[in-house]
């Protein structure tokens, strides 16, 4: 019997497997899913003269159409030209028409970023001085609302369908032969099969409207097909719909010609050499490798298009990603498979002890290539501790995290059950003796089951085997073989059931697959939200332009940043405050309230006031006016005198909760 490792052990490797994520420190800047770190003129900028142009620098680079940048004035016209210029790396400007009179100009962004996944946002500057605009931007992008949500479950079944598709098939390949006889496994690999082809066909035709309008309505416009076409990523969906192809031709010999090749009775894949077993092994051989490449293609269609393909080490994640997807696929759709065989398997045929164990040393080599690959892309999209609390991808692997712990505990729950069920073949035997038992009796005999047939006359009988005797012999011998077989049939279900450690493995991987559901749930959030490590990027990329306009814009100009929480939901952000001349008597002053991610966010209420300490004068209260979407903005602001002046803001983001975060500027 092939030695196993112990459970302790087992938790060990794997703890200190977690544990090697305290080397998510110290790489170079630049993950995936871009972020707006920069523009020209800035956010709240004011300029003594319109630009003629305006600049936008992400954090890598971006696909970008004629409608990707808009610049409004404060009527909401257009006063841009259209079809953005690539000057530089990752800038992209577009020009603005001549002679633009003073006022505050809105420009909103729509982009997609290279790991497939669309971006947007907007912001505000002035010329001469800023005025009141009517523009509202609206906060929802092309990939919320119901597009989104379709798109989101696209990937969701796209995802369970690989997962079930590669890992069921794997099940049979290398865990138990007799499985690629049995219908309910058959159905269950077929079934990932459709799902993942009906889900690539869906996303192929969901994908324009996602990246641009987010109107249900485009999704059939052949324009935007055409487009989509175009682009990375419909390259992968394609190439994914023609692997399909592919995975259609390797399940039709699984359940055609290998499944002949099973032997129900003995489920050990390489069993001694006889008649036929040469040609099995082949056929097992060629199976094998040929599933192996096209589930790894599968799986790189994947790779090729999405957070793996951009940032740090692009060309060493993506390999790793397609190894991590494979282990998912070996664990969770393996697991799915011996869920079916558990509950769904013929008693002819039940799933043994020694496929259990084959499956449990699969399980756990996919449990540790999970782990070292894992912590691999953890390092590359978070790349700090801090990030895993701090951003929205950190907390989702958390819990991702947390999911695969209860999964493991579970299954070494399972692997209790597996040690103490009964084998099939001994069943078996005891079956068979039974049986023998039963045949000793005369020849001629029928067994109890026939004697419950319904009586008929002597005369009748007489009769019936004058009329057509060889006829009736035939039928009644069919009966009786039938009811033999069901009686069988019905006493080996009932030994099989009876077994306990049989119930208990049945319960314990059927909690382990209702995990496994939540599970691929959240990685299909996680891959589709922003890494951590880019997330932190645009805040200090943020932070730094902001403190590069500290001292000042155009004549003496003040802007402050200053972090804030609430400790409510949605209380975390950054709020910005720009002065305009900072000095003695009249100034403009501009109020700007991002969320985390650095999106213009509104709030129920915001309030400055002014203190100058070291003359005793204020607090002087400020009560600006909302001008947009996360701006506030106040003209003749009075100051009396310069001096280090303490600015105080006030930012309520609920009726419960506010805080008020300062900082001194100085003034004059």
């Amino acid at each position: 019997m092939t030695q196993t490792i112990a459970p302790r052990v087992r938790t060990l490797v794997l703890l200190i497997l977690a544990v090697a994520g305290a080397l998510l420190a110290g790489a170079a800047p630049a993950s995936a899913h871009a972020a707006l770190t920069g523009s020209d003129p800035a956010q709240g900028a004011v300029v003594d003269t319109a630009p003629p142009q305006l600049s936008l620098t992400f954090s890598e680079p971006v696909a970008v159409g004629d409608d990707s940048v808009r610049v409004l004035d404060p009527k909401g016209e257009r006063v841009d030209k259209g079809d953005p210029a690539n000057p530089s790396g990752t800038t992209y400007s577009v020009r603005l028409v001549s002679g633009l009179p003073d006022g505050t100009y809105t420009v909103a962004y729509q982009v997609v970023s290279a790991d497939s996944h669309p971006v947007a946002g907007a912001f505000t500057f002035s010329i001469g001085a800023p005025s009141e605009t009517t523009v509202a931007v609206s906060a929802q992008g092309s990939d919320e609302g119901l597009v989104g949500w379709l798109y989101g479950f696209g990937r969701y079944v796209s995802y369970a369908g690989f997962v079930v598709l590669a890992g069921g098939a794997c099940f049979v390949l290398a865990c138990w032969a007799p499985g690629a006889r049995v219908r309910a496994v058959q159905r269950l690999v077929v079934s990932g099969w459709l799902a993942l082809t009906a889900a690539t066909l869906g996303l192929l035709m969901l994908r324009g409207s996602y990246t641009t309008s987010g109107r249900i309505g485009d999704v059939f416009d052949l324009e935007l097909l055409g487009d989509v076409l175009q682009t990375k990523t419909g390259a992968a969906l394609v190439s994914r719909l023609l692997l399909l192809a592919a995975a259609a031709l390797f399940i039709a010999v699984l359940f055609g010609a290998y499944a002949r090749t099973a032997d129900a009775d003995d489920p050990d894949r390489a069993a001694e050499s006889d008649g036929g077993e040469p040609d099995k092994r082949d056929l097992t051989f060629g199976l094998a490798l040929g599933g192996t490449v096209v589930a790894a293609g599968l799986a790189a269609s994947w790779a090729m298009s999405e957070h793996a393909s951009q940032g740090l080490q692009a060309g060493v994640a993506m390999p790793v990603d397609v190894v991590h997807l494979l282990a998912v696929a070996a664990w969770l759709g393996g697991l799915t498979a011996l869920l079916v065989a558990l509950y769904r398997a013929p008693v002819e045929t039940p799933v043994g002890r020694d496929a259990v164990r084959r499956f449990s040393r699969l399980a756990f080599g996919s449990v540790v290539t999970l782990a070292v690959t894992g912590v691999y892309q953890s390092w590359r999209q978070l790349g700090s501790w801090s990030a895993f609390t701090d951003t929205r991808y950190g907390q989702l692997l958390l819990v991702k995290i947390a999911l695969v712990a209860v999964m493991v505990a579970a299954a070494f729950l399972s692997r209790r059950w597996t040690q103490r069920l009964a084998d099939a073949r001994v069943s078996a035997a005891a079956e068979g003796t039974e049986r023998a038992e039963e045949e000793k009796q005369p020849a001629g005999t029928a067994p109890a089951e026939a004697s419950e047939t319904p009586k008929t006359s002597e005369a009748s009988k007489a009769s019936k085997a004058e009329n057509d005797a060889a006829g009736q012999d035939s039928v009644r011998a069919a009966q009786l073989a039938r009811q033999r077989a069901a009686a069988e049939a019905a006493r080996q279900k009932r030994l099989r059931d009876a077994d306990p450690n049989r119930f208990g493995l049945r319960r314990s991987v059927l909690a382990e697959a209702g995990v496994a559901v939540v599970l691929l749930a959240v990685t299909t959030v996680l891959t589709q939200t922003e890494p951590g490590r880019t997330e932190q990027d645009a805040r200090a990329a943020a932070a730094t332009s902001s403190s590069a306009s500290a001292t000042g814009q155009g004549s003496g100009a003040v802007s402050l940043t200053m972090p804030f929480d609430t400790g409510g939901k949605n209380g975390k952000g950054v709020v910005s405050i720009d002065l305009d001349p900072a000095q003695a008597g009249d100034n403009a002053l501009h109020v700007y309230v991002e969320g985390p991610d650095g999106t213009p966010v509104d709030v129920p209420e915001v309030k400055i006031a002014l203190t100058l300490a070291a003359q005793d004068i204020g607090p002087l209260p400020v009560a600006p006016d909302r001008i947009a979407t996360g701006h506030w903005s106040a003209s003749g602001v009075q100051i009396p005198m310069a001096g280090d002046w303490k600015v105080e803001v006030t930012v309520r983001t609920s009726d419960i909760d506010q805080v008020t975060v300062s900082k001194n500027a100085q003034i004059g």
